[in-house]
């Protein structure tokens, strides 16, 4: 079966009704797709390994270090079929046609969409993972560190997640573009020259519940109504900057009762890390105190110069956050985005053609030819 054939086994799975694919991190959904893995590696004769983060290694039957080559498995909810699945199915593909030994690596929760944990799986082999960020909950209230107790990853044991990075020579990651920057080019695929800086910021607005017929406008204190108009703020900001305001949670959410607590999140990008810096100074700095908080935040970065000229080809920037990206502070690392002709993703509608992905291949493939 073509490498296609097997990354449409793994779209399968989490895949509703309406077409939207949901996989969050330690759940039954990924746990199929994580078999879906080891089925990949047995086929490819690589032995399949866990590392302290839960992060997945297929690894072949050679001396070490490797070059490592995947992304991640994990999804938003009811997102696409292609982000993180495409470079893992890659990776295993890349694997096969190299002449080199090469890893293929699943990073764990590299989306964050159930604990605000992005990149959660890089961070931690890095070196770069607060373990305060255990003691999160899900909507559920289920608290991260017993997420992993229950999928068989121990959280005390993550600290030691780092030690497994010297297995590494360098990284590769192929990803769809999240955009129509490599459309734009006329090229089926393109190298990433780095990543934006991007910030995650929780905010609060407290208000009074009361009777939304009876009080008057003078008299009120209407906590959506504060967060509304500090999203305006927040997100009137000038390309090449993003702000979103992304999720909010109403309280009491009432058809008749001004709301008296309102919590908003906010997705911010830049190029440069000073941009976030200004942009939090600005909006916020007259917020109240303790209503605002930075829940992760990365300043972003230029990927390696060698990898990138081995990977050739026309160059573009990348507004969204990746592993590679967090390994590239340690490793030699390097990113490939295929086009998207709609510029669609974290959605249903995401797609690519199987022959601008195996272009990205060919490149990461070449790539690994002219590497040290």
């Amino acid at each position: 079966m073509s490498w296609a054939g097997l990354l449409e086994e793994l779209q399968i799975v989490g895949r509703s009704a309406t077409g939207g694919t949901t996989r969050l991190p330690w759940t039954g959904e990924l746990r199929e797709a994580d078999e879906w893995f080891a089925g990949r590696a047995r086929a490819g004769g690589l032995a399949v390994e866990r590392d302290p983060a839960g992060n997945l290694w297929a690894v072949p039957d050679a001396p070490g270090p490797w070059w490592g080559v995947g992304s991640h498995l994990d999804s938003v909810r009811a997102g696409g079929a292609w982000d993180g699945a495409l470079g893992v199915a890659a990776g295993f593909e890349v694997a096969r046609r190299s002449q080199r030994p090469v890893a293929v690596i699943s990073f764990a929760d590299e989306e964050g969409a159930r604990f605000n944990t992005p990149t959660f799986g890089s961070r931690a082999l890095t070196g770069r993972l607060d373990p305060a960020v255990l003691d999160r909950v899900d909507q559920d209230g289920v608290a991260l560190r017993d997420a992993l107790a229950a999928y068989g990853v121990d959280p005390a044991g993550i600290v030691r997640a780092p030690e497994w990075l010297g297995r590494l020579s360098g990284f590769l990651e192929l990803h769809i573009d999240q955009s129509r920057a490599v459309w734009d080019l006329g090229v089926p695929a393109a190298t990433v020259s780095g990543l934006a800086a991007r910030m995650r910021l929780r905010a609060r607005a407290q208000g009074r519940a009361n009777h939304a017929g009876t009080t008057s406008m003078e008299d009120r204190s209407d906590a959506l109504r504060a967060m509304a108009v500090q999203i305006v703020r927040a997100t009137a900001v000038a390309s090449p900057m993003r702000a979103t305001a992304t999720r909010m949670v109403v309280e009491p959410n009432a058809l008749s009762t001004i709301p008296d607590h309102v919590t908003a999140w906010f997705d911010c990008r830049g190029p440069r890390p000073g941009d976030l810096d200004g942009w939090l100074a600005s909006i916020w700095d007259d917020w109240p105190s303790g209503a605002c908080e930075v829940e992760s935040r990365s300043d972003g970065v230029e990927f390696d110069g060698g990898v990138r000229a081995a990977l050739g080809g026309p160059e573009v920037p990348c507004f969204a956050g990746h592993d590679a990206g967090m390994l590239a502070a340690r490793i030699p690392a390097g990113m490939v985005l295929v086009r998207n002709e709609r510029g669609v993703s974290h959605a249903p509608d995401e797609r690519i053609e199987v022959a601008d992905a195996d272009a990205g291949i060919a490149m990461l493939v070449r790539a690994l030819e002219r590497l040290p």
